[in-house]
């Protein structure tokens, strides 16, 4: 599942770095995924948005058994 988690992460990491940021995958328990938002993302006001209805709802349509996305620091 990781791996898979990975992969999809990788196919979005493009959008978030034509706006100066980025996503890393920082530990998967029990299909919630914790990510670490970097760059411009760290600090932006919308970045909770753009977690939930973009990392998140990609995540899951990739990855049937993830349950949510998470952001930790």
């Amino acid at each position: 599942m990781r791996e898979e988690i990975a992969q999809a992460l990788e196919e979005v990491r493009p959008h978030l770095q034509v706006d100066g940021g980025d996503v890393e995958l920082v530990d998967v328990v029990d299909g919630v995924v914790k990510v670490r938002l970097t760059g411009a993302c760290a600090g932006c006001p919308m970045s909770q948005m753009t977690l939930k209805w973009g990392v998140e709802n990609y995540l899951k349509k990739k990855v049937p058994s993830v349950k949510s996305v998470e952001a930790v620091q």
